[in-house]
Formats: structure tokens, sequence, C-alpha cells
């Protein structure tokens, strides 16, 4: 019973803080979890590190997009939250095995996440700069942890800037935006010519199989509402509050125009540990082209040692050419990067740059950012 209690807190915690004020229906669907002792010894089937109320709750979202649990979707659909715990309740019991299944071998993407995806805002002038201070007329870029793979498209996104500033495609579908926090602009640099685009990931989704697709789709929240404020203007670092959320239509709008474009060239993915994978990677991009390195959020998932092996691998690949490495982490997540004084807890990201020539190591933080890139301060010289 301790466990079932334990398990009975973190569904009741999700959906009477996350998910309150966000979406009523996971609201009321992981607050009935918490209450059903049968659905949560169901849950209680699935490995424990897989039993978290997204992940759970994204697998009977799968179910019903796939049209296995028509009650379920209906709803969804009609925004009936009693009808919609009773329905996850009944799903669950009834095709546990299907949702354990489903979540031991999947997991919540970290990029074009429920927050949109505002890591591209970010990676584009980080990669812009990277180039300048190489001299490179072309880059090859090589995501870790990639999941669904848009960050290997930033070049592909139009991204508008609160100060006015445009940045990447302004023809394109996938549309992104950004606050600039602080007087200091975002440089207007645009990305050289991209030649190859590589992924690493332990689970990477390809976005051109219907099922991993629709994976996609189901870590959507069903009836996400959007949340106060405007993503163009600036808002004080350290507020509580988001900028301003896309609601649940414009997020579904935006998340296949996200899936559309990355189809249309679909990157190479590579499957597994991005350390020992690192090597594999670098051969895809060509000698005369400068390889840049990209981490969102990843790095923290690895312990220490694996992190300074990463950055071991980096300074191998510089024996013969310069690499670049740009990196938006935690505070002291990202090995070599400055942390600016910055305490680890801050509520904020350090946007990291780091350039491997040869013997030589340039490590800089060039900026700050807060809600996955939704917020960026740039600090570094243009």
């Amino acid at each position: 019973m301790g466990k079932a209690r334990t398990l009975a807190e973190v569904y009741r915690r999700f959906g009477e803080v996350d998910a309150a004020g966000t979406s009523s229906l996971y609201e009321r669907v992981a607050v009935a979890l918490s209450e059903s002792d049968e659905a949560l010894r169901a849950i209680e089937a699935a490995p424990a590190r897989k039993r978290h109320p997204t992940l759970i709750l994204a697998a009977l979202h799968d179910l019903a997009l796939a049209g296995r649990a028509p009650a379920l979707a209906a709803a969804y659909a009609s925004a009936d939250g009693d009808a919609a715990a009773d329905a996850a309740i009944d799903t669950l019991l009834r095709m546990t095995d299907s949702v354990v299944a489903i979540a031991a071998r999947r997991r919540t993407p970290t990029n074009g996440s429920e927050n949109g995806n505002g890591r591209c805002a970010v990676l584009y002038p980080a990669i812009a700069e990277a180039a300048r201070r190489v001299g490179a007329h072309s880059v090859g870029l090589i995501d870790v942890g990639c999941s669904a793979g848009l960050n290997l498209h930033v070049d592909r996104v139009g991204i508008t800037y609160g100060d006015g500033l445009s940045l990447g495609d302004p023809s394109s579908p996938v549309r992104v935006s950004c606050s600039v926090v602080g007087d200091r602009p975002v440089p207007a640099r645009a990305i050289p010519e991209v030649v190859a685009r590589v992924g690493i990931d332990p689970d990477p989704v390809d976005v051109t199989d219907p099922d991993e697709a629709r994976w996609l789709r189901a870590c959507l929240w069903p009836d996400r509402s959007g949340q106060s404020g405007q993503s163009g203007q600036s808002e004080l670092p350290g507020r509580s509050e988001r900028p301003g959320q896309p609601g649940r239509p414009e997020r579904v709008a935006a998340l296949e125009a996200e899936i559309a474009l990355v189809a249309t060239a679909p990157p190479l993915l590579l499957r597994g540990d991005a350390v020992d994978l690192l090597p594999d990677a670098f051969d895809q991009i060509p000698a005369d082209t400068l390889p840049v390195v990209t981490t969102t959020w990843a790095l923290s998932r690895l312990p220490l040692e694996s992190r300074l092996r990463f950055l071991h691998r980096l300074d191998e690949a510089a024996a013969g050419r310069a690499v670049a490495w740009v990196s938006a982490e935690g505070v002291g997540v990202a090995p070599a990067i400055p942390t600016l004084g910055d305490r680890r807890a801050s509520g904020h990201s350090i946007i990291g740059l780091a350039v491997f020539d040869g013997a030589a190591l340039r490590a800089e933080a060039i900026g700050r950012c807060w809600s996955r890139g939704r917020m960026l301060a740039w600090l570094a010289d243009s």
C-alpha cells in the first residue's frame, strides 16, 4: 500500500498542480486515477521509471488516437471530464498490457514538446555565431537527444523575436516566437548552408512512420488551453508566469507543420548512446564542413562521467578539423561552459558555445534562456 499511496500522491499532484488551469481533462483524469486502487495497481505493472502521469496518459491517448479506445477518444473530443475519467480508468483496466507496453518502449519527447519548440529560437543565432567564429561556409548539424528531429531543421523554421528581428525561413509553415530579455540584441546573422543533418537518440522518432508520428500527437494534451500573456513581449525573468502558450488547436497545427517539415527531408537518425555514437555521426559530415553538435536539455539525463566523456569525444573529433558545440542546458550541467556565477536552481538555462580547434578549446556562455527557449537574453559580443 505504501507504493500505491506514493503513486496516488504523484497522480493527484499532477492533476491538481501540473494540469490545473492547463488541461481540465487531464486534471480530472489524473485525480480519478489517483483515487482508484485498481488503476494504481495497473499502473504499477509498468517499470517504476515508466509510471509518470505524462507517459501513462500519453499511452492512453495513443490508444485513443489509434482507434483502440473509442470511448476515451469520444470523451476527449467532447471535453467531458467525468466521461474522460471513467473511460481512462476503464481503458487502463481492460488494456493494461497495451498501456504498459507502450509506456515501456516510449518516452515523452524532449523536443517538439507540449511547451512548443522554442529551442530553434535559441539554437539559430548560436549556430550562426559558431559558423562566424570558425569562418565556415557550410555546417553539418548533429543533434543529441534529437527526438523528432526539428532541431536539425532549425534553418528551415521561421523565427520572430520580441524586438522585431526575424531569422530563418520567412515562408516556413513552422513559426516560432521568442521574447527578448535585456538590451543586447540578438544577432541578425544567418546560418550558412546546412549540408548534413544527423540525430542521435536512445529512442529517435521517425516522423515518416505513422505509428511514431501518432505518438508525437499522443503526447499533446487533448484539451490544452492557452495561457495568458503575449509571447512576443518581454517578461522579467524569475516570474512564475510563463509567456503565452498556444492552445490546443494552435499546438496541434504547429505539430502537424513540424511533422510535415521534417518529413520532407528526414535526417539520419542514429539509435543508441550519444557518447558511443558521436564518432559515427562525425563521419557523416563532409571534411570541408563545420560539424555543429547541439544539445538542448539532453545532458541532464547523463551522469557526470558520461558528460565528461561526451566532452572528450568532441575534443577527439577536433584533431583534424574545427568542431563546434552549441548547448542549452541547466546551470552547471554542460561541462566546460561557464555558469556566470548563476545558481543551479535559478530557473533558467545557460546557452553555451564551445569551439574545439586542434588543441585549443574556447568555451563561452553566450546567453541565458527561460521557458525552454521562449525567452532569450543574448550576452555575446556581435
